[in-house]
């Protein structure tokens, strides 16, 4: 059986401030051992769930966040930018369940803890099918493209509410409640791997319950952004088109070309904005 993880950062039990998520500093270096935590405990779920290979693919800041030698298991770590796939790099139709671990809520949703839809300076709202959504239901197109189900999904109470409509069998790991978007109140790490662990060897023991993502097709993306500007370039990637002065609209049949368009979207814009 194979497994398939897709780890972000803001989502995990610990991590309250932008300093724990990024380069350089102590700040950092105690957010990666938080995210290291809470990843082996998802793969030593798996594990314990009869899963035999585990491929893990960082998808927080550069994607480069842990020492591939600590992660339990000997799973297989896929690092660094540029990736075709950006979150979802590394999933094909031989897996058989998709995790996605240390997950947050979207920009435009309630108060999350450092809520933000791939860009935060960029995008301003998504919508999927025309229902809300965050980084799950958006990287939940590959999974559907695919073919494989969303078996474990951890973060907060938002994550777990924003992916509900999606991923409806899914199990729901919440290790945080969000306040606002710098403040929640949190398990101790420790219990927080403790429940991954458990959610994640439950997930397995009941695939065959657990629906692919429900995402109708043709699937949409509505995509807001922060400025008109930002909304004309997005327009020149290919599936995009300008749905209003500050909005773009994806849609089709194929929801890998949709999850393309979105990450051409993402890619164009990281690197034009303010310059």
């Amino acid at each position: 059986m194979k497994v398939f993880i897709s780890f972000d950062m803001e989502g995990v039990a610990g991590i309250v401030d932008w300093a724990q998520c990024g380069p350089p500093g102590q700040a950092y270096e105690e957010g990666r051992a938080l995210l290291l935590g809470e990843v082996n405990a998802a793969i030593d779920g798996a594990l314990a769930g009869g899963a035999t290979e585990v491929v893990c693919n960082d998808s927080h800041g550069a994607m480069n966040n842990l020492n591939p030698v600590d992660l339990h298991g000997r799973a297989a770590y896929i690092a660094g930018r540029h990736k075709p796939r950006y979150m979802m790099e590394g999933l094909d139709a031989s897996f058989d369940a998709v995790f996605f671990i240390g997950y947050h809520g979207s920009i435009s949703g309630e108060p999350s803890v450092l809520s933000h839809t791939y860009n935060p300076s960029v995008v301003s709202r998504v919508r999927l099918n025309g229902v809300e959504c965050g980084e799950s239901g958006i990287n939940a197109l590959v999974a559907l493209g695919h073919g494989v189900p969303v078996a474990l999904i951890t973060g907060d109470q938002v994550t777990a509410a924003e992916a509900a409509p999606f991923m409806k069998e899914a199990e729901l790991v919440t290790v945080k409640g969000s306040i606002t978007r710098f403040a929640a109140a949190q398990v101790h790490p420790e219990e927080a791997r403790e429940m991954i662990y458990a959610g994640a060897e439950a997930a397995l023991r009941r695939l065959g319950s657990i629906r692919l993502p429900v995402i109708p097709l043709p699937a949409r993306l509505d995509v807001d952004f922060q400025t008109a500007d930002m909304a004309a370039v997005a327009s020149w990637v290919k599936g995009a088109e300008l749905s209003g002065t500050r909005s773009v609209r994806i849609e089709g049949d194929d929801p890998l070309e949709v999850y393309r368009s979105f990450v051409g979207i993402t890619y164009i814009t990281r690197v034009s904005e303010g310059r």
